[in-house]
């Protein structure tokens, strides 16, 4: 069987992104492991709760077909994480599909992954565009963005289109 890796953060992640990413990998027959900085109980941001069933420190790129990152307020810790960036690193290496939503693409970005690449980000004030700009992404603005086997949403709405693109890839 096809193995995800979806990483969520340990306090707020967005449910609803969880969902609509899950729903398009379980659509495609994948088996999905959760992942964050600690393994156990994680909490969305409107009450959801999950678990870790790996640390980020214990990820094996070599274990999974894809990997993605879900956005919501606890994600921007993330973008400092230097397990969460290793993780985006390796998967572009293996040329695996690798996804980031809402206010994730910065930690893609922060990674160095998105040098010279389109991606589309949760821009509430425009510092996340400006932060991938930074870091050499072109920002498209678009609610779901494909670049080679990169894929970035904007956030929540774009939650079920992410996560059926993701797992098509």
């Amino acid at each position: 069987m096809k193995k995800a890796l979806v990483i969520i953060a340990q306090e707020g992640f967005q449910d609803k992104e969880l969902e609509g990413t899950r729903k398009g990998l379980a659509d495609a027959g994948f088996e999905i492991v959760l992942a964050s900085t600690s393994a156990g109980e994680c909490h969305g941001k409107f009450g959801g709760v999950e678990h870790a069933k790996i640390t980020l420190t214990n990820v094996n790129i070599g274990d999974y077909d894809r990997v993605a990152y879900i956005g919501g307020p606890g994600a921007a810790a993330l973008k400092e994480d230097a397990d969460a960036k290793r993780i985006a690193v390796e998967t572009v290496k293996a040329r695996k599909p690798l996804g980031a939503i809402c206010i994730a693409p910065t930690i893609l970005a922060a990674a160095g992954v998105l040098e010279g690449i389109k991606a589309t980000v949760w821009n509430r004030d425009n510092a996340e565009s400006a932060f991938l700009e930074l870091h050499g992404a072109i920002f498209t603005n678009e609610s779901v963005t494909q670049d080679g086997l990169i894929i970035t949403g904007n956030g929540p709405e774009a939650a079920e289109e992410f996560g059926k693109i993701f797992a098509s890839l």
